[in-house]
């Protein structure tokens, strides 16, 4: 190519190009009016709040495998999930656990010799305010603060005896009123129960 033809080029597209820089920063240095500017202004604000909220949430909830523990499965269901009760069979006594601290130690009253409570590993399946009982024998309405944990077999409050400490129920487990009422408040559904001897 000869060299004057080459020239010619390089300084048709440089001056090309500097004209589009200077049209650019010419049009682009004008201040274009907002329809609302007062809108735009809350919708700012609005977002730079929700980015906040997302890194907050994102520290926070990020660390330990969270959002695959908790989230995934739903975090009601997994938020008390270190939460335990220890049913003693031979003391008579109702033990109930978050991890390693022991939150509540009630004496009860488990099943007669002739009808035992169900041992084993269990978890709440049901909760009642207020059910009603029946079987063979027996027929009691308005059992307070019932959790059942197998089949017919629950821990609730009694109203009708105060012989705590001793085995005379018919396989539930038997609590004071206001002992139970604080123990149904505390446990969730799927709360672990160990019943041993």
């Amino acid at each position: 190519m000869p060299k004057f033809i080459g020239n010619s080029l390089i300084g048709r597209t440089g001056f090309f190009c500097v004209s589009i820089v200077l049209v650019l920063i010419t049009f682009g240095s004008f201040s274009v009016p907002l329809a609302n500017e007062s809108d735009s202004v809350d919708e700012y604000v609005h977002n730079n709040h929700l980015r906040r909220y997302h890194r907050r949430y994102r520290r926070r909830y990020r660390r330990r495998g969270y959002r695959r523990r908790y989230l995934r499965r739903g975090y009601r269901r997994r938020r008390y999930n270190n939460r335990r009760i220890v049913i003693d069979l031979s003391q008579q006594r109702l033990y109930a656990w978050q991890g390693k601290k022991l939150i509540y130690s009630f004496r009860v009253s488990t099943g007669k010799r002739s009808t035992p409570t169900p041992r084993g590993r269990f978890r709440i399946r049901s909760k009642y305010r207020y059910n009603r009982m029946r079987g063979r024998g027996y027929d009691i309405p308005n059992v307070p603060y019932a959790m059942y944990f197998y089949r017919g077999y629950a821990i609730h409050g009694a109203f009708w005896h105060n012989r705590f400490g001793t085995p005379v129920s018919r396989g539930c487990v038997n609590l004071r009123v206001h002992h139970a009422r604080r123990l149904f408040r505390w446990a969730t559904h799927g709360t672990f129960v160990l019943v041993r001897r």
